[in-house]
């Protein structure tokens, strides 16, 4: 596609993606209070009774009680931590699945709010990372400068090209829905091939009896808005050039 020129797109394009989710993170707030270690182990070690335990260690660290599972390979991230305002889990370049993830964060939130002294979730937030290809651009560079942004000829007046292009959206939270979502959408540097998506999203106080299935449905949510929507947004730029002649 040539600089500067404007594709033509369908602004309800429904162009299919193979999203590869590279992080799911979640943090569940709540009031201050030290970390209890002995609390924390209780529930690594009863999560063991029950057989197929999600975090295969656990270590008491400056920043508080840790489960953990050894990263089989660099830069891959699997555990829990209990910090002084809330419980933070991290699963990056592993092979979780969002159902398995959300999943997670509900066994452990409900077992920390029953063992642990949590009295009240205050707030969640979830972030997920992925990563598509376009399918009409060599790379996400191009993608983000002649297709979604069409800045092509205006970054050139720089003189430099740019390492990371991208675009950040922050929707918050109004009548037609309670949660706050921040996209950003953007190229990546490791993998000029892959465009970069991430969305994180904010829920208020969440009710800490029961299950907390809650929680559950908020990592699901956050998910879905960035393969339901933001995908779609995507989609809307990522068309080949018209061939028509004016």
């Amino acid at each position: 596609m040539a600089a500067g020129e404007v594709p033509q797109r369908t602004p309800m394009a429904t162009t299919s993606y193979t999203p590869r989710t590279i992080a799911f993170l979640c943090d569940l707030l709540h009031a201050a209070k030290t970390p209890d270690n002995q609390a924390v182990q209780q529930l690594h070690n009863e999560l063991f009774g029950q057989g197929d335990p999600p975090y295969s260690s656990f270590a008491v660290t400056p920043m508080g009680p840790l489960l953990t599972n050894p990263a089989n390979r660099p830069g891959v991230v699997s555990q829990v931590v209990f910090l002084p305002d809330r419980i933070q889990f991290r699963e990056e370049y592993g092979g979780l699945t969002c159902d398995s993830f959300a999943e997670r964060v509900r066994t452990i939130a409900t077992m920390a709010t029953e063992r642990c002294g949590v009295d009240q979730i205050l707030a969640q937030q979830v972030t997920i990372r992925s990563l598509i290809n376009p399918r009409n651009y060599a790379d996400s560079i191009e993608f983000m400068k002649d297709g979604l942004l069409g800045v092509a000829e205006e970054v050139e007046c720089l003189g430099r090209d740019p390492r990371i292009l991208g675009l950040r959206l922050v929707f918050p939270p109004g009548e037609e829905s309670p949660t706050a979502n921040a996209l950003r959408i953007e190229s990546f540097h490791q993998d000029p091939r892959s465009l970069y998506v991430e969305n994180q999203g904010t829920f208020r106080a969440l009710d800490s009896e029961g299950d907390l299935r809650e929680v559950e449905e908020n990592v699901t949510e956050t998910y879905r808005f960035l393969v339901d929507r933001a995908l779609r947004f995507v989609g809307a730029f990522d068309q080949a050039a018209s061939t028509d002649q004016p």
